[in-house]
């Protein structure tokens, strides 16, 4: 379908964490169809544009179309029988928005306050693949482009304004940072983890991003360890040796799921005089615990608990909340700049036309003083061609503005019949009809404009 800018709409159809179980949006990953989801979605007659967006949160389909019922039909009828899904299940599990909704729900899933956890950084990295796959497949075009780098933009705006990531709102995280806090800097320091599960794997992950300088992994199977250690460029060691280690770490982060306590308070104690007594900081994610609570009662030596850690995750959660209500205002202010962008489009074909006609007189007049100037070197030509063509340039510049910066979409059109008078470009609007006509069927276009845009 050929692309009309001034008529182009954008849908949003979707599924996420909130509509569907994982059952349900794996299906609708489509991940195994020929020909891929993005260029299924693409070849559908009413999608101009499409990118596709899946993650294990939220699988949704962005498109650009010049008939938004047409496009709807299409990718309902296209994504239930591709996926498999139960036509009752496919529509209790899906949403859709259009216009403006779909402008904000996607300024929203950028910024991360549609997520699971909101905050969290990434699926943004996951839309700004999703565009790149897009726009490197041709899928993506004007509307879309603007739409994505709009998203983005507002995410970094609401990043660099809010503090909504920054607070940990996972176990794994909270654990990594209560550790920061008490070293204050974990360069140079070293740190075990015990036990080698997904909440340890995750608890590692952010001490290396966070600079610990060594990472040591202690578990029951000493192959599991020997695993995890080599993805994290650490060592392993088994349950045996743990008491020797101690000796040397700073931090001890265990999660083993073990029956009974894995490291005891007698232990503790013997190895702090050959530690000198330096500073040791132990967090015990696991349940049952892993720790004996008594050695907090030893000198220099602090323990946090699951129990512990979850309430500074459910504080950490609640901020990120406030932090959210100042995010979504901003979502707002972005999404009032889109939807005047989206209106302003419909003025582009006469400023084309302003353009062209400009142009074309230009050129007329150069090719006719060239003719009737002898004598002229190359160079002369050349000053007295871009002489005429910043002559023009200058001169469009502010009726261009005038009828850009209409206050109202009504001055905007009087702007826009104003200026086609004066440089009389009656004749050149939709269907050359002439620039009464044309502005008396935008204005009967208005109320469906605003029903789409609402």
């Amino acid at each position: 379908m050929p692309s009309d800018l001034n008529k182009m709409d954008i849908l949003l159809f979707g599924v996420n964490h909130k509509t569907a179980p994982v059952e349900v949006r794996e299906r609708l990953a489509l991940r195994d169809t020929d020909p891929p989801a993005l260029k299924l979605f693409h070849d559908l007659p009413a999608c101009v544009e499409v990118v596709f967006l899946s993650t294990c949160n939220r699988v949704e389909v962005i498109a650009g179309t010049n008939d938004l019922e047409a496009a709807r039909e299409q990718i309902t009828k296209t994504w239930q029988a591709c996926s498999g899904v139960n036509p009752d299940v496919f529509r209790e599990s899906t949403y859709t928005y259009s216009g403006t909704e779909a402008v904000r729900h996607v300024f929203r899933v950028a910024s991360s306050l549609d997520s699971m956890v909101v905050g969290e950084p990434q699926i943004l990295g996951q839309l700004k693949d999703a565009y790149r796959n897009a726009s490197e497949a041709n899928c993506s075009g004007h509307i879309l482009n603007k739409l994505m780098h709009k998203a983005f933009s507002t995410a970094k705006r609401i990043r660099t304004e809010t503090r909504i990531a920054s607070q940990a709102v996972s176990i794994s995280y909270a654990a990594v940072e209560l550790a920061k806090k008490i070293f204050g800097d974990l360069n140079g320091k070293s740190a075990l983890l015990v036990g080698a599960g997904e909440m340890a794997e995750l608890a590692a992950q952010h001490l290396k991003t966070n600079g610990i300088d060594e990472l040591i992994v202690a578990n029951r199977t000493l192959e599991r360890a020997i695993e995890l250690a080599k993805s994290l460029d650490g060592k392993a060691v088994s349950l045996k040796e743990l008491e020797d280690v101690l000796v040397d770490v700073d931090i001890v982060i265990s999660s083993t799921g073990a029956p009974g306590l894995v490291i005891k308070k007698e232990q503790v104690k013997r190895i702090m005089r050959p530690r000198r007594h330096r500073l040791l900081f132990f967090i015990d994610i696991a349940v049952p615990r892993d720790i004996d609570p008594g050695i907090n009662d030893i000198d220099n030596v602090y323990l946090f608990d699951i129990d512990e850690l979850k309430e500074v995750v459910e504080e950490n959660k609640a901020e990120r909340q406030k932090e959210a209500v100042r995010a979504e205002r901003i979502v707002e202010s972005e999404v009032i700049k889109f939807k005047s962008w989206m209106k302003s489009l419909d003025i582009v074909p006469i400023i084309k036309r302003l353009q062209e006609k400009a142009e074309t007189v230009r050129q007329r007049e150069l090719k006719r003083t060239l003719k009737n100037l002898k004598g002229l070197n190359d160079k002369e030509k050349k000053a007295i061609e871009k002489l005429s063509l910043s002559l023009v340039n200058k001169i469009l510049h502010d009726p261009i503005i005038f009828i850009k910066k209409g206050a109202t979409e009504k001055q905007r059109d009087e702007a826009l019949a104003m200026v086609c008078r004066i440089f009389g470009l009656n004749g050149t609007g939709v269907d050359a009809m002439s620039i009464d006509d044309f502005i008396e069927k935008k204005k009967g276009q208005k109320n469906c404009n605003a029903k789409r845009m609402n």
